[in-house]
């Protein structure tokens, strides 16, 4: 009988340190360290991030093992984000990753974080089995800096076929909920009032970009204008109306990204769709994405919402499909703080 694969993921694209031990494909641990040092800044400052990231490494990564029960002499390989991120958030995740790993001579596998977010679908868990989507597939990987649609026709072989051109639909989120006061990350708050309001109160204009790509920025600046000038007849017609314009602004997004999943069905054939990303936490997303599935016959895959933000998870079921194909890294690789999903990393890159 072989040896049990024992992978420690390390995430550290942005402003979450997280590390998971996986044996076997299974998920013993999955630990994340938010930091909240940027909610004063209404947004991730990226010099704060990656000191936050070189305190919180180390415990992140020991309580990961300590939960899973495992030493770092059991340890088969460390697959850690290579990108795409912030530059000095990845450089300190890869930086440890690759100490440790030549501290303990196993292998190295580096892993495309866009990549890891729709491969967190193959995530399994103790005791509980997870539905796992049919190549192909098609996922809608929506978070604050990524809005896309990609085919997925093997673990690592995926193709764009569309995303934003500017905001992200996560960034949209957080920058009306700042315009409206709510704080930040202002995309949950958005959902939460919402379940409040009414999504036909307030009409916003919906981007007619061409093709499969979005573009939300327009978006953004409507509902500026619109609250400027409301504001200015009442001062206090944001706090009134607050649950209305946040149900009518999640309406919008949510309708722009499921027309283009439509579309993208109609265009290639398949019916198997998968959703990834913080945004695929959205009540309004899942709900409605889950209404048109059973509406149009599609087989729809909702990951659990531990697996929807930035997770060492996802990591470290990526780098166990690679590990079982010999796909390892070399130590000088660097980080890379732009990279398509397209972009299959390993030996070969």
């Amino acid at each position: 009988m072989s040896a049990p694969v024992v992978i420690l993921g390390i995430e550290s694209s942005c402003d979450d340190t997280s590390a998971s031990v996986m044996v076997d494909g299974v998920k013993l641990s999955n630990v994340i360290s938010n930091q909240t040092v940027h909610e004063e800044f209404g947004g991730v400052v990226p010099e704060l991030a990656s000191r936050a990231h070189q305190q919180n490494i180390v415990p992140t990564v020991q309580a990961a093992l300590n939960q899973a029960g495992i030493k770092p002499s059991e340890l088969s390989a460390i697959g850690y984000t290579r990108g795409p991120g912030l530059l000095g958030s990845l450089l300190v995740g890869s930086s440890f990753a690759k100490g440790f790993a030549l501290s303990l001579d196993i292998p190295l596998i580096e892993v495309n974080h866009m990549q890891a977010h729709i491969l967190a679908h193959f995530i399994q868990e103790k005791e509980k089995t997870t539905p796992i989507p049919k190549f192909p597939f098609l996922c809608l990987t929506v978070s604050g800096g990524h809005t896309q649609i990609v085919q997925v026709n093997s673990h690592f072989e995926m193709k764009l076929l569309g995303q934003t051109k500017d905001d992200a639909a996560g960034e949209a989120f957080d920058k009306i909920a700042k315009i409206m006061g709510l704080g930040y990350p202002g995309g949950p708050m958005v959902d939460k009032l919402a379940h409040r309001g009414n999504p036909n109160a307030f009409e916003f204009p919906k981007s007619k970009m061409q093709g499969l790509n979005f573009s939300f920025s327009g978006l953004k600046t409507s509902v500026l204008y619109f609250l400027q000038k409301e504001v200015a007849k009442n001062p206090d017609f944001v706090e009134q109306n607050k649950a209305d314009i946040c149900a009518s602004v999640q309406k919008t997004i949510v309708d722009t990204l499921l027309g283009k999943v439509k579309r993208a069905v109609k265009e290639t054939g398949i019916k198997s769709i998968a959703v990834a990303g913080g945004v695929s936490a959205n009540s309004g997303l899942r709900n409605e994405l889950k209404a048109l599935g059973e509406k149009q016959g599609w087989k729809i895959y909702v990951p659990p919402f531990e697996y929807t933000t930035d997770n060492g998870a996802m990591i470290a079921v990526a780098a166990y499909l690679k590990y079982l194909k010999g796909d390892f890294s070399k130590v000088g690789m660097a980080p890379m703080a732009r990279l398509s999903v397209e972009n299959d990393l390993g030996w070969k890159s």
